[in-house]
């Protein structure tokens, strides 16, 4: 039998860790692999469900997929020769997260069902302590790898929770539920929705699809990956290693239309050139045609979402809900939709971590109360009050044309040489520098500027309710993987460890 990670215990009978992890997604079992091959072993991944993949097993909805290409949305250092698809489906996804999960013994390491309710940092002993649905752990670090798309948002409609139907949101779809002759309303027109949207409606009786904004759709350049290309990848695993650098260089060559509305109006030809191809019915193609900058919003991915819209038992109503009646939906001009479920592809609760209500810094206040509405972190990764935590996928880290699995490997290289320090022994806390996270975020508004996200003339999740750019990384990837790299001392505070004495 495989030993159990070692765990200093205290006085008080709590166990004690070298570092804590909250989730067991992609960041979370990028950390605690790069820690096993550090030879660390005295840490625990907490995880509030039973399996490893976050994002990627929760969202288990028809058809759901990724939209960044498979070879660039895996671990560098874990490439996957076998993959189906140009861009992979949610199962083949999570079976990938299982597979290295086992393949680099994380199991052990792991709490399963152990949700974190509270995690305090205490100055006087430079720990913090991390309660769970399971217990109660301190450690000398927490790495926050929960993200931003864990906690599904619901609509906030009037009567909604009064419908007499059946109500579920995407993120947590009901597979036991046959669809089939139902009368079905999904709210919501996002990510989401346009991959389950044409699985759906072929079976469902009727799909009134309710549109607050319309998405900008460019084509989905999917294709099997043969049987040869797969050998070769097993064969010659540097053949992969290409390929993903060449996807990568790529993709980063996107942003230069974020920064700039002139060149991302010409590829918004393209989308309008693909609707005309795929949508027939001239009412529907105005209701669906955005009002907005190409970009403004998160341009989705699809070739069967539009014709599916074109369906004569779907219908697209752009009036506003106004309230949810025991079996309809009600809008803004008065009319009763009447439907018997209602699908909410409504995405996350991104602007309002729930974890961040849960994590209490130095000054004993919750890291929602530092945030306020506009949440920031040095680099993304590190707060100003929070000694050792790391906070992985967090403020301005969000990504619009590139893999954030890059950004995960990048922040890691942060955490590890963080950590290094703290394992001295001379080093008891580090947390960045006041002004330098200052100038980090006025630098990220400063970068958003004149782009389509703020100048798109759209709402979105990319800025909060101020119009601060608090979600994405706003120019090219690599400068945030050099930034990262190793920490720059002069950037932070680093207190010297307090010697305590240990009963």
């Amino acid at each position: 039998m495989t030993a159990a990670p070692a765990v200093e215990k205290q006085g008080t009978d709590v166990p004690h860790l070298s570092v804590a992890i909250v989730g067991n997604g992609f960041s979370g079992l990028g950390t605690a692999i790069r820690l096993r091959r550090a030879g660390v072993e005295d840490f625990l991944l907490f995880e509030r469900h039973g399996d490893v993949g976050g994002t990627w097993r929760d969202n288990s909805y028809p058809g759901c997929a990724c939209d960044v290409p498979s070879h660039l949305y895996s671990f560098s250092f874990a490439p996957n020769p076998d993959w189906s698809h140009a861009f992979s489906p949610q199962s083949e996804i999570h079976a990938y997260l299982q597979r290295v999960n086992r393949e680099y013994g994380i199991d052990r390491f792991t709490r399963n069902h152990h949700e974190v309710t509270d995690a305090r940092w205490d100055d006087g002993t430079q720990r913090w302590t991390v309660t769970t649905t399971g217990g109660t752990w301190t450690a000398d670090a927490l790495v926050l790898g929960s993200g931003a798309l864990s906690d599904p948002s619901f609509p906030d409609v009037p009567g909604l929770d009064d419908f007499a139907g059946e109500v579920f949101h995407s993120a947590t779809w009901r597979h036991d539920l046959d669809l089939r002759g139902r009368r079905v309303a999904v709210i919501g027109t996002g990510a989401s929705a346009i991959q389950f949207v044409p699985e759906i409606a072929p079976v469902v009786g009727k799909m009134t699809v309710f549109q607050r904004t319309p998405p900008w759709i460019m084509p989905r350049r999917d294709r099997r990956i043969t049987g040869v290309e797969k050998a070769l990848f097993r064969r010659f695993p540097a053949l992969q290693r290409l390929q993903r650098e060449a996807i990568y260089w790529a993709r980063e060559t996107f942003v230069l239309g974020f920064k700039d509305p002139a060149r991302m109006a010409k590829a918004a030809k393209l989308a309008e050139r693909h609707m005309r191809t795929q949508v027939a019915d001239p009412e529907l193609r105005e209701k669906i045609t955005p009002d907005y900058s190409m970009g403004c919003k998160r341009i989705l991915l699809s070739n069967t979402y539009l014709p599916a819209l074109d369906r004569e038992n779907v219908e697209v109503v752009t009036e506003k809900i106004t309230e949810v009646k025991p079996h309809a939906v009600v809008t803004a001009d008065g009319t009763e939709h009447e439907v018997d479920t209602i699908i909410a592809g409504t995405g996350f609760a991104i602007s309002d971590l729930p974890i961040s209500h849960r994590v209490f810094g130095r000054d004993g206040r919750s890291l929602a109360e530092h945030w306020g509405d506009t949440m920031f972190a040095h680099n993304g990764t590190m707060i100003a009050g929070f000694p050792n935590l790391f906070t992985l996928l967090g403020p301005n880290t969000g990504l619009g044309h590139n893999s954030v699995v890059f950004m995960i490997e990048s922040q890691i290289n942060l955490v590890m040489d963080v950590l290094r320090r703290l394992r001295t022994r001379s080093v008891g806390a580090v947390e960045p520098r006041q002004e330098v996270q200052d100038r980090f975020v006025a630098e990220m508004q400063r970068l958003t500027e004149g782009t389509v996200w703020t100048d798109g003339g759209c709402r979105s999740w990319y800025l909060d309710g101020h119009g601060n750019n608090s979600a994405l990384w706003p120019t090219f990837t690599m400068p945030f993987h050099r930034r990262l790299r190793r920490m720059r001392t002069d950037e932070y505070v680093l207190t010297p460890r307090r010697i305590l004495e240990r009963s």
